[in-house]
């Protein structure tokens, strides 16, 4: 062999693309740990759906088995019963006016909050964020009282209202900072093109604030779909009951039936679950965004 030849060689196994390094997928103790949490959290719900296939029987004989035969009447009962469906009218119907309160109040607050200096918007705003820590709970005395007072009681009505203004501070916490981003420059531009301040509101703040809008909706909307508390005070009537109370009130005339019971429970919470399954990513998108500003 030549020099030359050897030169060569040298030279083409220098210029060889070098490997690209192995990705670290990170200590395996994390991923067990994250897979033991995920099998609590998601163990009970499969429990609960595959019970609905179940006859009592089944269940007494064996309560952790699986269904042997599958059985669909259970779920069939309760999607033909009209107390299912009334529940879930009266919770879309709360949830759908909860949300649009929640969000054209909150995005108004939070436009003055973050774009206008005056006195005590400090204040304000710690107030707002104060209420994140005042749960629903402590207030349900005081609050049923003035929900009496205002003659809202046994009405959707008065479940709709409180659960706006609790529902404010998380609001208006994830939505301030989205427009406190926003470039005063586009504001200035817009008023020189003679656009006014609801008309730079309207066709800028908007949508450039859409991310953190749709953040507040859906989690807005997941709250007041699974409020109890408030629904089990001022809600007498069982025509008026939302989902949480539909499903105590059928759990108590149905006690004995407890596959029926275990089927209605899984189609109350499933709405919920595929709500929140499809916008996942639009939730930890508006969250992202509410650091990042």
């Amino acid at each position: 062999m030549t020099a030359t030849s050897v030169a060569i060689q040298a030279v083409g196994r220098n210029n060889r693309p070098a490997k690209m390094p192995r990705e670290k997928w990170g200590s395996p103790w994390v991923y067990l740990l994250a897979l033991i949490l995920i099998t609590i959290c998601i163990t009970p719900v499969l429990y609960i759906i595959i019970g609905g296939f179940r006859t009592n029987s089944q269940i007494t004989q064996d309560p952790s088995g699986w269904p042997a035969p599958w059985q669909l009447a259970n779920y069939g009962d309760v999607l033909t019963g009209s107390e299912f469906w009334t529940a879930v009218w009266n919770s879309t119907l709360v949830a759908l006016a909860t949300t649009a309160g929640a969000v054209v109040l909150g995005v108004m607050a939070s436009y003055v909050i973050a774009r206008y200096q005056f006195a005590g918007k400090g204040i304000m705003y710690s107030v707002f964020a104060a209420g994140l820590m005042f749960p629903v709970t402590v207030a349900i005395t005081p609050l049923y009282l003035l929900v009496r007072n205002l003659g809202l009681v046994n009405s959707l009505g008065g479940v709709i209202l409180p659960q706006i203004a609790f529902a404010l501070p998380t609001t208006i916490i994830i939505l301030v900072p989205f427009l406190r981003a926003i470039p005063k420059e586009l504001e200035e531009a817009a008023s020189i093109d003679g656009t006014g301040r609801l008309g730079f509101f309207w066709r800028m703040v908007v949508p450039l604030s859409l991310p953190g809008v749709i953040t507040v909706g859906i989690l807005a909307f997941v709250g007041s779909w699974n409020g109890y508390m408030l629904p089990l005070f001022i809600l007498n009537d069982s025509d008026l009951y939302t989902l949480p109370l539909g499903v105590q009130n059928f759990a108590s005339q149905y006690s004995v039936d407890t596959a029926r019971v275990l089927a209605y429970v899984s189609l109350s919470m499933l709405p919920a679950l595929v709500f929140f399954s499809l916008f996942e990513r639009r939730i930890v998108g508006g969250l992202t965004g509410a650091v990042k500003g």
